[in-house]
């Protein structure tokens, strides 16, 4: 027989006679990590100025190419042209990337090189036209005078700051009224709108690019900072393309991996220890130990994940950023990058005066990227997913 007596859905479907049972824990499902800001940590400086500058140097080139695609006899043939003839000085030794041949440069012509070839015996090998041609040193003869001063200059670059701000306003009755599991809503929305700007700076960071035409700003341009993947210009690597391998019919292995950070290695001075990728490259990124994982019976628990990664050209550790392209691998140096705040401007509530029955304010930071040396740094782009 069933119930006839007074139970809580008397009252119908609103129940209206039953107090509320509301959870006071509010669940935020949005991801606002910043995985790479806390990586790099905090500058040791501020910027003080809308565009901050920083000055970078080279040593002197020590590779060059043939350009000359005239060469009739390149098992014998004593002269040819290279792309840049003053990188070099007569008593250079230079030899061909991954050859055995030594060649001494006897006379420069403008763009062309004077040699003897077989130098000190060393086997011939063909001259071969975009071959890479590395300079080995100077030998310089005794009592000999001064040679032609040769030096670099210092290049200035820069990037501008870029601002995130967001509005908040709260009626005077919702600050009087108690709210489920928040004590202070002015406060609370503070805490929600910083946390959606340090992503946005993160992704920033990471994807932003400059306006091109009046980057400082105006009343109609936005001033915007560069990022990370806009810098990198030099060592932009992908499966199959020049030198680089395959990798798993284009998808990311090790040896892919490797090839690029020694490429990096090899033309700078740069070490690389952070990779920084979505989701996807992490995952293959874990495979690379899958086939030397070993348990036996009693083992509860599987561990597949490679947090720090050890190789001949570095020790990195691996960020994983939803804001990466799920295609794209960022290698970097991290000591070489700041992400500053202008002086007196990191993120920070500003109150404004209240035009009615509300309070409002406005939450303001103002950051850029200094990124040191772009070809100390490299993407692999292009991955198979």
């Amino acid at each position: 027989m069933s119930f006839t007596g007074k139970a809580t859905y008397s009252g119908g479907p609103g129940l209206p006679e039953i107090a509320e049972d509301v959870s006071d824990i509010i669940s935020i499902v949005s991801p606002y990590e910043t995985p790479l800001l806390d990586h790099l940590g905090d500058p040791t400086r501020a910027a003080t100025s809308t565009m901050h500058e920083w000055l970078e140097d080279t040593l002197l080139p020590n590779q060059d190419k043939i350009d000359d695609t005239l060469i009739t006899s390149p098992e014998s043939q004593e002269s040819f042209n290279v792309v840049n003839g003053d990188r070099f000085r007569v008593g250079d030794q230079i030899m061909m990337k991954n050859a055995e041949e030594i060649m001494l440069v006897t006379n420069i012509t403008g763009e062309t090189l004077a040699v003897q070839r077989n130098y000190g015996g060393t086997p011939t090998t063909n001259l071969e036209h975009d071959a890479t041609l590395l300079i080995i040193g100077n030998a310089a003869l005794e009592g000999a005078g001064k040679p032609e001063t040769r030096f670099t200059v210092r290049q200035r670059l820069q990037n501008y700051t870029q601002i995130f701000t967001a509005g908040l306003e709260v009626s005077g009755s919702q600050l009087a009224v108690n709210t489920i599991g928040v004590a202070d809503e002015l406060d609370y929305q503070k805490q929600e709108r910083l946390r959606e700007l340090l992503r946005d700076l993160e992704n920033s960071v990471i994807n932003g690019i400059d306006p091109g035409d009046d980057p400082e700003g105006s009343g109609t341009t936005r001033r915007t900072m560069r990022g990370i993947r806009a810098w990198i210009e030099s060592n932009i690597f992908s499966p199959g393309v020049d030198d680089m391998p395959e990798g798993d019919d284009g998808a990311l292995n090790e040896e892919l991996l490797n090839a690029a950070l020694r490429a990096i290695w090899e033309q700078s001075s740069g070490s690389i220890d952070t990779i920084v990728c979505g989701g996807f490259q992490k995952r293959k990124i874990n495979q690379f130990i899958a086939s030397g994982q070993r348990f036996v019976e009693k083992d509860a628990h599987y561990q597949s994940m490679v947090d720090v990664y050890e190789s001949d050209f570095g020790v990195c550790r691996v960020v994983m950023s939803r804001w990466v392209p799920q295609d794209a691998l960022l290698l970097l140096d991290s000591s070489r990058i700041d992400i500053m705040p202008l002086a007196g401007r990191s993120f920070h509530y500003k109150p404004l005066a209240s035009t009615g029955d509300s309070e409002c304010g406005q939450i303001i930071g103002e950051y850029t990227m200094e990124l040191r040396n772009e070809n100390a740094h490299g993407l692999i782009t292009g991955l198979d997913v």
